[in-house]
This record gives C-alpha cells, sequence and structure tokens, in this order.
C-alpha cells in the first residue's frame, strides 16, 4: 500500500509579473489563464489525482481571500485537508513551517509534498510519476526539489546546479534569476536546471532543519500555531504572532543553507507562467503566432499577445508584443522585456498608485483607507514640494495666483483669498506633519499680503497686482473669510502677528460689514441689492477655525448667527437644496439665478454643520447636513463620470455641466464629517469620492498639479493651475489621512 502523503499549496503570491491583471485582490492563481479553470483550482486537482496512497491536502492562504478559498476547495475531495489562513504575508518559510507543524500535529512524522498554486503542469500521471521518484531520499531524511532541464536561457527562473550522473542527483547550489549571459552559460553547462519551487520531504527532517538553521522562524511559528483557532472553515493564525514572525523565503531560510538536498529531474511538462512571454508560449496561437484574449482586433500582428479584459483593443503591424489591458490600466511591452513588469509595479507601489492593489469593478467596495498612501505620496512627495517652490513668487513676494501645466507660473493680479488659502494651506499641512518650510511661507505670506494689501479702517483689499500694488481696493466679504481663516490656522503655528491680524479682521467685520436689519454680511460696505449664501459659508468657516483655535466664544456666536441665516432664509425645505443669490431682504432672486445651486457649496456646507454642530451641541443640524449630502448626489452628479457639476437646479436639472475638482475635494470632507454621526456607513462612499477626485483631476496631470475643470465627457477644459484651488485639496486630503489613520 502506498505510503501517505501530506500535500500543500502555497497560495500566497501576488503575481505581479502579470500586472495588470493579476493584482494584490485577485492574484494570478485565481484566473483562468488557459480556458480550463484557475491555476488554483487545476493546482488542487492535481494533487487530488494521485493515483494511490492517503493524501490529505491544505491549502494556505491569506484570510482576505478565504470565500475564493473555500469555494475552491469544495470542488475537489481533500481527505482530511483543509485551509490554513495567515491574517498577513510572512512570505514561504513561515508557510513552509506551519505546514510542518500541522503535519506532526494531525498525520505523524510522514511525507509532505508543497507546491505553489500558481504553476502550469499539464501532465499530472508524470507529476506524480517524479514525485514517487523522490520518495525514497525524502523518506531518507533528505529534502528533495524539482528541476525542469532549460530549453532556453531564461532569466525569470532560479535554477539548480547538480552534480553529474542519473536520475535523483545531488544539489551542489541554488543560484538566483541570473542575467542573460549567465543564464546562457547555464543552458550550455548542461547541469543546471530551472526551480519549480516544488518541496518533498518529511515532517521530522523539514523540523530538524528549522531548529538547526533558523530556530527564530520555528520559534515565533510554534507560537503563533499554538494559538491558532479552529473552526469548520479552516484554520485561522492569530495576527499578533503571526506577525511577529521573521519575512523571508525557504530558499534563504533553508533550501541555500541546508546539507544533502536531493534533485528529481522533473518528467512533467512545467511552466510557471510568470511572464506575459510564457502565456505567449503556451496559450492557443493564432495562424501567425498570436495569443488573443478578449475583445481585441489585430491586423498583420505576429508572435504578440494581446488581451483585453477592459473595451475595444486594436493593435496593427506590431510584432513580439505583449499588449494587456483591463479597465483601468494598460501594460504594453516587447514580449522579450515582459520579465520587468515587476520594475512598474514597484514604481506605482512608490506612488501610492491603488492600480497594483485592487482590481476594478462596477460594484467594488474599497476597504477604509484604500487611498492612504496615493494621498500621502501625492500630498507630501508630489505637491507639496511643488506649490512650495515654483508657487512662491521669491521675487515680488506672496504667491503665483496660477502656474501652468509645465509649472511655470502665470502673470497674474494676486487676490488676496488666494494669497490667504496658499498660507492656510502651508499651515494645515505643517499641522499635519510636513516637514518642508512652512513656517517661512506663512510669514512670507502675511508679510506681502500685509504690506500694501490693508485698507485704512482695517480691512484688507480685494486684489493685488504681481508686485504687490493694490489692483483692487475693495473690501469683500469673500475675501476677509479667507484671510480670518488663514490667521486662524497661522495662530495654530505659532506666528507671531496671527493673533493681533486675527483680532482686528474680525473687529472690521462686526463694525463694517455685519448687516444688523437683514442679517449676516454684506458683500462689501456698500450695500447692494443682490446678496449671497457663499461668503457666510466661508466665513462659517472661519469662525469655527478661530473657536477651535482659541476656544472664544463670541467666534462661536458669530457662526451661530450665520447657522440662523441658513436655517432661515438658505435651506429650502422641500427640495433639500440650498439657494446662492438672494434679494437684499434675503429673498431668492428671481428667474434662474434664484434656483441656482452649487453641488460642491452642498458638500461645504454639510462638513461644516456637522462641525457646528459637535461644538454648539446642537445634534439636529446633522440632519440638515445629511439632507445636504443626499440632494448633491441624487442630483448634482454627471453619471458619466461621477463627478459633480459646477451647478443645477433645485430641480435638479444641470445648469453648469463643467466639473471642477474643488467640490470632488469637498465631498470628502462632507463624507468623512457624515461617516459615525449616526447615519449609514460612508466608509466606501469617502474611498469612492477620493478615487475619483485623482480618477480625473490628479492622476492625467503633471506631478503636483491637477486638471480644474473638465466637460460632462471627461475631457479636460483647463489651460492653467489655479492656486485657489490648493486649499481645497490639501484641506480634503489632509482630513482623509487623519480619518483613516490606523486602517490597513
Amino acid at each position: 500500500m502506498a505510503e501517505k502523503i501530506v500535500g500543500y499549496v502555497m497560495s500566497g503570491g501576488v503575481g505581479s509579473r502579470l500586472w495588470p491583471l493579476s493584482r494584490e485582490d485577485n492574484p494570478k492563481q485565481f484566473h483562468d489563464l488557459a480556458g480550463d479553470g484557475s491555476m488554483l483550482a487545476k493546482t488542487l486537482r492535481r494533487l487530488a489525482s494521485r493515483p494511490e496512497g492517503e493524501t490529505p491536502i491544505y491549502l494556505i492562504a491569506s484570510e482576505k481571500h478565504a470565500r475564493r478559498v473555500h469555494d475552491a476547495l469544495a470542488e475537489v475531495n481533500v481527505a482530511g485537508g483543509g485551509a490554513i489562513f495567515e491574517p498577513i504575508g510572512r512570505n514561504t518559510a513561515a508557510a513552509v513551517a506551519v505546514a510542518t507543524l500541522q503535519t506532526l500535529a494531525s498525520h505523524g512524522d510522514c511525507l509532505m509534498l508543497v507546491v505553489p498554486s500558481d504553476h502550469e503542469i499539464s501532465t499530472d500521471t508524470q507529476f506524480w510519476q517524479s514525485v514517487s521518484e523522490g520518495a525514497g531520499p525524502a523518506r531518507d531524511g533528505r529534502v528533495v526539489v524539482f528541476g525542469v532541464r532549460p530549453t532556453q536561457p531564461e532569466t525569470g527562473y532560479g535554477y539548480i546546479e547538480v552534480d553529474g550522473g542519473e536520475g535523483v542527483r545531488n544539489v551542489s547550489r541554488f543560484v538566483e534569476k541570473p542575467d542573460r549571459a549567465t543564464a546562457e552559460a547555464y543552458l550550455a553547462a548542461g547541469n543546471f536546471y530551472w526551480n519549480t519551487g516544488i518541496f518533498l520531504f518529511r515532517a521530522g527532517a523539514m523540523r530538524q532543519a528549522f531548529l538547526k538553521l533558523r530556530p527564530d522562524i520555528w520559534g515565533a511559528v510554534e507560537a503563533a500555531f499554538a494559538g491558532a483557532t479552529r473552526d469548520l472553515s479552516g484554520l485561522y493564525m492569530p495576527f499578533d504572532r503571526y506577525e511577529a514572525i521573521p519575512s523571508t523565503s525557504i530558499d534563504y531560510a533553508i533550501m541555500e543553507k541546508a546539507e544533502r538536498i536531493a534533485m528529481v529531474p522533473a518528467g512533467f511538462r512545467w511552466n510557471d507562467l510568470g511572464s506575459w512571454q510564457s502565456l505567449l508560449d503556451v496559450g492557443p496561437a493564432d495562424g501567425q503566432g498570436n495569443v488573443i484574449v478578449g475583445d481585441v482586433v489585430a491586423i498583420d500582428c505576429e508572435n504578440s499577445y494581446l488581451r483585453s479584459d477592459g473595451g475595444l483593443l486594436s493593435a496593427i503591424g506590431l510584432k513580439n508584443v505583449a499588449i494587456v489591458a483591463t479597465s483601468d490600466a494598460t501594460f504594453a511591452a516587447p514580449v522579450s522585456h515582459s520579465q520587468n513588469v515587476k520594475k512598474i509595479v514597484e514604481q506605482l507601489e512608490r506612488s501610492g498608485r491603488l492600480e497594483t492593489r485592487f482590481t476594478p469593478a462596477p460594484d467594488r467596495v474599497l476597504v477604509s483607507g484604500a487611498w492612504r498612501r496615493r494621498v500621502h505620496h501625492w500630498l507630501f512627495d508630489e505637491t507639496l514640494p511643488l506649490w512650495s517652490t515654483k508657487g512662491v513668487d521669491e521675487v515680488h513676494g506672496g504667491f503665483h495666483e496660477a502656474l501652468g501645466f509645465d509649472g511655470s507660473p502665470l502673470p497674474k493680479p494676486k487676490r488676496m483669498r488666494t494669497m490667504a488659502r496658499q498660507v492656510y494651506a502651508f499651515a494645515v499641512a505643517k499641522v499635519r506633519g510636513w516637514d518642508g518650510p512652512a513656517d517661512r511661507l506663512i510669514a512670507q505670506g502675511l508679510d506681502f499680503m500685509g504690506a500694501s494689501g490693508r485698507t485704512e479702517r482695517g480691512g484688507w483689499v480685494r486684489t493685488l497686482n504681481v508686485d504687490g500694488s493694490v489692483a483692487d481696493p475693495v473690501e469683500d466679504a469673500y475675501d476677509h473669510s479667507c484671510v480670518l481663516l488663514a490667521l486662524a490656522w497661522a495662530q495654530l503655528c505659532g506666528n507671531p502677528d496671527a493673533l493681533r491680524l486675527g483680532e482686528e479682521t474680525a473687529t472690521f467685520l462686526d463694525r463694517h460689514l455685519e448687516d444688523r436689519a437683514a442679517g449676516g454680511y454684506l458683500e462689501t460696505p456698500q450695500r447692494h441689492a443682490k446678496r449671497r449664501s457663499n461668503p457666510h459659508m466661508h466665513l462659517l468657516e472661519a469662525f469655527l477655525a478661530w473657536h477651535t483655535v482659541t476656544g472664544d466664544g463670541r467666534y462661536l456666536e458669530r457662526a451661530g448667527r450665520i447657522i440662523d441665516l441658513f436655517k432661515r432664509h438658505f435651506f429650502d425645505a422641500d427640495s433639500w437644496t440650498l439657494g446662492e443669490f438672494f434679494d437684499g431682504s434675503w429673498h431668492p432672486e428671481a428667474g434662474e439665478a434664484g434656483s441656482w445651486t452649487e453641488p460642491g457649496h452642498h458638500f461645504e456646507w454639510a462638513s461644516l454643520l456637522v462641525d457646528y454642530a459637535h461644538k454648539s451641541g446642537e445634534p439636529e443640524l446633522t440632519a440638515f447636513a445629511r439632507k445636504l449630502y443626499a440632494s448633491a448626489i441624487a442630483n448634482g452628479l454627471n453619471r458619466a463620470t461621477g463627478l459633480a457639476y459646477g451647478a443645477v437646479s433645485r430641480q435638479g436639472l444641470p445648469l453648469d455641466r463643467l466639473s471642477r475638482s474643488w467640490p470632488q475635494a469637498e465631498a470628502i470632507k462632507a463624507a468623512l464629517a457624515l461617516d459615525g454621526s449616526g447615519g449609514p456607513d460612508l466608509k466606501p462612499e469617502v474611498e469612492a469620492r477620493v478615487g475619483r477626485l485623482f480618477r480625473w483631476h490628479i492622476d492625467p496631470a503633471p506631478t503636483g498639479l491637477w486638471i480644474d475643470r473638465i466637460d460632462e465627457r471627461g475631457r479636460s477644459q483647463a489651460t492653467e493651475v489655479p492656486a485657489s484651488i490648493f486649499y481645497h485639496l490639501v484641506s480634503a486630503l489632509t482630513q482623509y489621512l487623519d480619518g483613516t489613520e490606523g486602517t490597513p
């Protein structure tokens, strides 16, 4: 009777060399690459096809893939085996040690066969014949590996060097993936084999190898195994103990150091399908040698791998090229370079791009914090370095009003609101941990604003020329709201002038702009027949900031008066919308202006209302915030892009079909503010909003910049990058980092 062999399938890799198809959430072992089932399913069927002898089958996989693992295991007879779940990847040495402990605990000191889950072996009978050839040496305490005689100078595989002879060979050494010249030398030598990563050994022999060569790994795995929990669905390793295991491969930990390693020349056809070249080699080719998968039209192409998992892919006159397109990414390279996909993945990972981790799908829900790395990288490594250098006017002072898409400054008048918003953005960045020259930039901005920008009554002018001279002396409430907000954050950063300037600005507002008759604040000291809600929203933001910084109740009282105006005049209870334009008595203007609503302002008001509710103890205001958010989402979005329109009527008809970048940023802030405030879980909505901001406005732009204006078909209409938007992006994305801190 044939002896028992316990089979273990390791399913922890990402398969980054097959990006963009293979990703962290959907690695290559779950893909059907040859038309007859996923790699994992075929591997399990192969182990279950052993012609004789008891063969319990275990699958070691990531806990996040548990559902798919259970589905795969349900298709085969595991003969008493099951699933073993890792809470975090610790490489193959940990997986083999866990497998060894499981074998010793449940089956005793018997033979173990460890195989990868993502290799193509099309000859199951020959596979088991090769395993049988290795059973004798393994029974005698040797670790047995399986090598494939190379047919070409492959640079994507590891190699095994063996001594001369026939049958089972003695291993001289393991060598890493070589360069082209070395691979050619190995092929010519005749005693080098491709390493399949398949191992056969006795459980007791592997335990002794770990105790001799890596007792630290063995001890840590023993501790984790002892704390594992079991149920009918599998064995679950504890996170805290498993995380403590040193992360390294079984090759580095054991195989390259162990003695008496034996190699069986593989009698089966094998391919690790680790590159697009390998898929071209084994796939069903047409008469010109092309492997074509998906919606592809190819004319006059030869020996190319052309795959579309998204829309139509068309190609003409290509030779020896791999093109792989998904709905969110496209990879193209000569097939001879396809082993280098990992370099692309590494570069994307460094910049925090999610395309390496998540597979797009219409119903996909990203985990909370999924965008953290990309957001952090863009803020602190791309945009803050650019705007703190090229965005600063080192000649005349202050900041440039706008940059071109080449990063060069545009000679435009400097609005007071833009100067103040830049001060605010750098102050926020400093508070959130930016190690750039924030204090110098805050001081430079305030010095420039104050040099010529103050009025005799203690207010601030509307616009300065590039050189700092006054261009428009009007004292505008909107500009004062931005100045007051910037001064609050400058005070938080310790600027010595901020408190005095803030008090002077608040005094000016009370004396010269407060409308004690109709309520709220005038647009300018010269009373106009038309009034707007927008400056009041920004004043509310500034007053709440000063209350946070100083604790002074007078600022909360000022904020409360604006809240009363919101409830009495701005908010329409029937349509859940917020009006923009009013007459001098706060009645909506006649005609289209009276019906004009802006989704971006709905989002801004929503987050401010939640903030005020927390500070004032008036939780009923959160209901207003939810209605504004729901109205903007229901009626204010372009369904083609998912972006907020510039403006819609109270009935939801588009009035301004452009989508600007700042409303998308404010949507993030609103969702963050409303999440956890008693309503539905908005964490998936937060991730979706961040994703759209990057998809449409940030990722298509040069590094550190953004596309501010997009038409309803998703096409850029931007001719410059306005600095006034910087504060929206910094505010929203730093709040996102704060709100998702501690998530995976």
